[in-house]
């Protein structure tokens, strides 16, 4: 089977558009440009089925390269053959492969192996025949120094035999089948307790109905040495699969044939397929977990920007009091300083003075206050003043601020303040550029997802980071404004390259136009292509460096302008032109109509920002503290966190409440994804209040 074949089965495509896209590959090209720029060669795949391409692709490899090691230490061993060398080729199962070597590889001392070397297995292979009227008549004849009695013997021959059992792909490939149908999930609690995980003790369900989020708890607490999991099928089944493979029909159970397979099924096959079993479940929970988690983060690297607008921002605190910066349109902090509004200094005129004051001489446009300790007197402390402008006033987000501000992005940045500063100007960048600002912060500090530390570590972060690095490049990045941390995320760029790209704009001023991005050391024709579709010029003398429009294709675009007889500039987001546009006509053999289409997309859009705007969120004044939440209560809320049992809301105080899915609609919910938005606005109704254990839940059903 060839790898197009493969993956082209696996994933259930054509195999002339996966010929096309590893060929994108080999020519250097990335996801995000291949899915933007070269869907005539994909037939239009999308960047997630790209994605899945290239993990079909390592797959495949990973599988190819593992049948060459065993190939190469079966051949060592001498016992290569054709039969078994075709079977091995032939193989594209890692389960598989390994079943197929299992009885080639070099194994310790085993019960069985030290029997052979006593002289048992022709004992063995006797009882394996089952046409021996004695067997201990037989097994007296392998009497020796080393087996000085009938029942060692038979013992010996036995663990010979268990171990050809657990060597039986057919018997492992059956036993296999019960295992992921009908295997119950099971607990028992240990010597050590923790009432974190009380609700699991003693729980009992089948693997397959598990979710993921219960099974990812449960695997926790085995790993914590609080919960013994097993993985198991009925045992007699399993023994009757067995049976069914060894005992000859016309020949009645023999105790000994029996003891063996009894023997392999508890001391060898159990435990390798619960083992494996476990492991897919991990691995299948693990997926799901990080699609939750991978969900989450592009909603909230989309969140609305507020734009370049200038920013106080406040990092709420009561004894240390509350940080305040002032941000200019660009984000660099002008000023900084403490108020202490709260308990206990409550110096509030002097607070209120100075947070006035500061609003009149930086001309701020909106306030941004962070949702941590103390931010909700924080805000109630400040819109309750009286300024000489409209101020809208907004509650950010704190998740992750203080792992920045202790970064070594955050003392790069601003190497001459202390962290609290650094945390207040990440609150105000926020509202200017949730994306901006959050990519310099490691996803798994952002409060989203769940079981986060849970799942296999690698795989979320090639998740994560293939997440992050789609939204930059839908959204687009401003060449003259972003940082090396974010540009470092556009196509076919690199941490190195953004920071030659920010170098170079230092020394010689903002860039005019896209093509001057060849002047940057180290970027050639290739990277050029790969990125320039993804880099936003305003303001550039070609307005098409403002757009999505790649510059392959500017020309296109020049010829429908001397068509319609119009400048450029004026067919851009004019719909009345932009209708006289015959598509077919601009059709070439390097050029289809998908990418005709796009462009003209992209001219209705005029450059505009994917991300819609940012919305004030008023709390339900009479909230300060759990106390004053209760039941029956229909209040304000946003969306702080998604997992696959619910959504977790604030609605003003410490707290937050869940919507668990039996109550966000009225109806069967499977994905709250679907019924739910990070960050979304909303009304929710309080249907019970825990105060001791600090827990609210909350219902969207009927509000």
């Amino acid at each position: 089977m060839t790898i197009h074949s493969y993956i082209t089965k696996a994933l259930g495509l054509k195999e002339q558009q996966v010929k096309n896209v590893l060929q994108l590959f080999e020519e250097g090209a990335t996801i995000p440009f291949i899915s933007r720029y070269r869907k005539e060669r994909t037939q239009n795949l999308d960047e997630v089925e790209i994605l899945n391409i290239q993990k079909k692709q390592e797959e495949f490899l990973s599988i190819e390269k593992r049948k060459k090691t065993i190939l190469s230490n079966i051949q060592e061993q001498g016992k290569l053959n054709d039969v078994l060398k075709d079977k091995i080729d032939n193989s594209f199962s890692l389960s598989e492969l390994e079943d197929i070597y299992l009885p080639y590889k070099q194994k310790r001392k085993t019960k069985g192996l030290i029997a052979k070397e006593n002289g048992l297995e022709p004992l063995a292979k006797i009882i394996m025949a089952q046409n021996a009227s004695s067997i201990k008549s037989v097994a007296q004849k392998f009497l020796s120094s080393k087996i000085d009695s009938i029942e060692k013997a038979i013992e010996g021959a036995m663990d010979i035999i268990a171990e050809w059992i657990n060597e039986s792909i057919p018997i492992r490939n059956n036993l296999r089948q019960l295992f992921q149908r009908e295997a119950i999930l099971t607990t028992k609690a240990t010597k050590k307790e923790n009432d974190k995980y009380q609700a699991y003790v003693d729980w009992s369900e089948n693997i397959n109905k598990v979710p993921s989020h219960r099974f990812l708890a449960i695997y926790r607490a085995d790993k914590e040495g609080v919960l013994k999991l097993h993985t198991l099928p009925d045992e007699e089944r399993a023994l009757k699969i067995i049976n069914n493979k060894i005992i000859k029909n016309n020949v009645s159970e023999t105790e000994e044939i029996v003891t063996a397979s009894k023997n392999a099924y508890k001391r060898l096959l159990r435990p390798s397929i619960e083992t494996e079993l476990i492991h897919q479940a991990k691995k299948k929970a693990d997926q799901e977990a990080i699609k939750v988690f991978s969900e989450n983060l592009r909603q909230l690297l989309l969140s609305a920007p507020l734009g370049n607008k200038r920013i106080l921002a406040i990092d709420p605190g009561y004894r240390t009091g509350c940080k305040v910066v002032c941000l200019d349109e660009k984000g660099d902090l002008l000023s900084n300083t403490t108020i202490y509004p709260h308990k206990p200094q409550e110096e509030r005129k002097m607070a209120a003075k100075r947070i006035t004051s500061l609003v009149e001489q930086y001309k701020i446009e909106a306030i941004a206050i962070g949702n941590g300790t103390a931010g909700r007197e924080t805000e109630y402390f400040v819109r309750n003043l009286r300024f000489n402008r409209e101020l809208k006033i907004f509650v950010v987000s704190e998740d992750g601020a203080s792992i920045y501000s202790a970064s070594a992005v955050g003392r790069k940045e601003f190497p001459d303040y202390d962290v609290t500063v650094r945390g207040a100007v990440s609150i105000g960048r926020r509202l200017m550029d949730p994306l901006a600002e959050l990519v310099k912060i490691d996803p798994k500090s952002l409060g989203i997802g769940q079981y986060q530390h849970e799942v296999d570590q690698s795989d979320l972060k090639e998740s994560l980071d293939f997440v992050v690095s789609s939204v930059v490049n839908q959204v687009g990045v401003n060449l003259n404004t972003a940082s090396e941390y974010l540009l470092q995320y556009v196509s076919g760029l690199g941490l190195s390259t953004a920071q030659k790209i920010v170098a170079y704009r230092k020394e010689n001023g903002l860039f005019k136009s896209r093509k001057e991005l060849l002047k940057v050391s180290g970027i050639g024709a290739k990277m050029f292509e790969q990125a320039a579709g993804f880099l936003r010029i305003p303001n550039a003398e070609n307005p098409l460096d403002n757009s999505a429009v790649h510059p392959e294709s500017y020309a296109v675009v020049e010829k429908m302008a001397k068509d319609l007889a119009v400048q450029l500039t004026d067919l851009i987001a004019n719909e009345a032109l932009i209708k006289q546009i015959d598509l077919e006509k601009y059709v070439t053999e390097k050029v289809g109509l998908l990418t005709i289409e796009d462009i003209v997309k992209e001219l209705r859009k005029k450059g505009v920002d994917p991300r819609q705007a940012v919305k004030v969120l008023e709390f339900d004044a009479s909230l300060r503290t759990i106390e004053d939440v209760k039941e029956g209560m229909i209040v304000p809320g946003i969306v702080t966190n998604i997992t696959n049992f619910g959504a977790f809301v604030d609605i003003g105080i410490k707290e937050n409440g869940l919507i668990h899915i039996s109550k966000m609609a009225n109806e069967y919910v499977s994905n709250p994804q679907k019924y739910v938005k990070l960050h979304q606005h909303l009304q929710v109704q309080i249907i019970s209040v825990d105060v001791n254990r600090k827990r609210i839940q909350l219902s969207l059903q009927n509000v």
